[in-house]
């Protein structure tokens, strides 16, 4: 009896080492890998920048009161196209009480001046119409008369704008708020019954109503110090609308600023473009935009996709792993080569490699030369 346990518990212990010998085997196999391989071929490239901005128009208007009051009345709405000279809202003059006494007491010194410049020219015309003073002397005092005359209409007409905001009669009355120039109007930031105030030397005024061409519409962006130097103003633009989705506008680069402005550690440089106008698209002001400017192209020059590259940890420079001698060997050696520019999708081969060549493609779940990586760490820790 003990002898049969003996060799039961020796025939277990053998087919349990069997069984983890197998299970062993079939963990720790791997099925043999077939690697794909593509050839380098002509291609034209570009390598392109993307600049963030937006479209503004070319000229914007400001449209400010000639004097200071209250908004009596507004006639037009924003988004209404206008011509120059046309009416855009009205002022109630609301006059300082003590520039309206300065002019009122302006126009009774004019009155006093000339009521007694009056008197004497009277009683002097009567004495040279008898012949008892001479020409001259009369001549001298009507125009002192006439002069007096006239500071008191000016004294009046001063008064009246000061109290009403125009001299009376007039057509282009400073209480009249109108367009300077044709176009849009885009904002109107004031309300009825807001205070103004007039533009002056001191003070740059309220804006009444805010007037722009919207056919002449322009690109304002920023680009980075790293690509600026590779524009050149002429340069063509292709210009998306982040609010208008599939229309793309064309445009002209005109304008790289001589000094950058630094942002968050960066600094970026402004750029502007002339924006073609297109007759099927409505561009409203302040649209945000992206502009693709072509930094660098070349045409019909070797290529590989970028994806079949591959950079040494040592030296960080480029290289693949060629085919020697048939595909179906799957025997690859690496060849070291010089790439130039890259549009993210392809890149340029500027020596290294041929049109002949059968370059290695990585599979997508095959992890890249892991064991040969572990390998270089343990050589490069021994």
């Amino acid at each position: 009896m003990n002898k049969f346990v003996k060799y039961a518990l020796i025939a277990l212990v053998v087919l349990g080492a069997l069984w983890a010998a197998v299970f062993f085997i079939k963990s720790n196999s791997k099925s043999s890998i077939t690697y794909e391989t593509s050839n380098p071929f002509i291609s034209n490239i570009e390598k392109k920048t993307v600049a963030t901005g937006k479209l503004i128009p070319e000229d914007e208007i400001e449209i400010k009161p000639q004097i200071s009051g209250i908004i009596e009345k507004i006639y037009l709405e924003e988004g209404v196209e206008v011509k120059a000279g046309d009416l855009i809202a009205v002022i109630k003059v609301v006059p300082n009480e003590q520039t309206l006494n300065q002019a009122k007491g302006r126009v009774n010194s004019a009155n006093i001046s000339l009521s007694n410049v009056k008197i004497e020219f009277d009683r002097n015309k009567t004495l040279f119409d008898k012949g008892v003073i001479s020409s001259q002397n009369f001549n001298d005092l009507k125009l002192r008369f006439d002069q007096a005359q006239q500071e008191l209409q000016n004294a009046q007409a001063d008064y009246q704008i000061v109290r009403v905001g125009s001299a009376g009669g007039s057509t282009s009355a400073n209480t009249n708020i109108r367009a300077t120039v044709d176009g849009t109007i885009l904002e109107i930031p004031v309300e009825v019954g807001d205070q103004v105030i007039q533009s002056n030397t001191f003070n740059d005024g309220t804006t009444i109503a805010t007037i722009a061409d919207l056919s002449k519409m322009i690109f304002e962006g920023k680009v980075d110090e790293g690509e600026v130097g590779k524009l050149k103003v002429g340069a063509p633009l292709k210009i998306n609308l982040g609010a208008i989705e599939g229309k793309e506008l064309n445009a002209k680069l005109r304008f790289i600023a001589p000094k950058g402005v630094e942002e968050t550690g960066a600094v970026q440089f402004k750029i502007e473009g002339d924006v073609e106008n297109s007759e099927d698209i409505f561009i409203r002001a302040g649209y945000s935009a992206n502009a693709s400017l072509v930094l660098e192209k070349k045409d019909s020059v070797l290529v590989i996709s970028e994806a079949l590259l591959q950079f040494d940890r040592q030296t960080d420079k480029p290289y693949v792993e060629v085919a020697v001698g048939s595909v179906e060997d799957q025997k690859f050696e690496r060849k070291d080569i010089e790439i130039g520019i890259s549009d993210g999708i392809n890149v340029e081969i500027i020596s290294g490699l041929t049109k002949e060549d059968n370059v290695k493609q990585w599979n997508k779940t095959e992890p890249v030369k892991k064991g040969e990586d572990e390998g270089e760490e343990k050589e490069s820790v021994e």
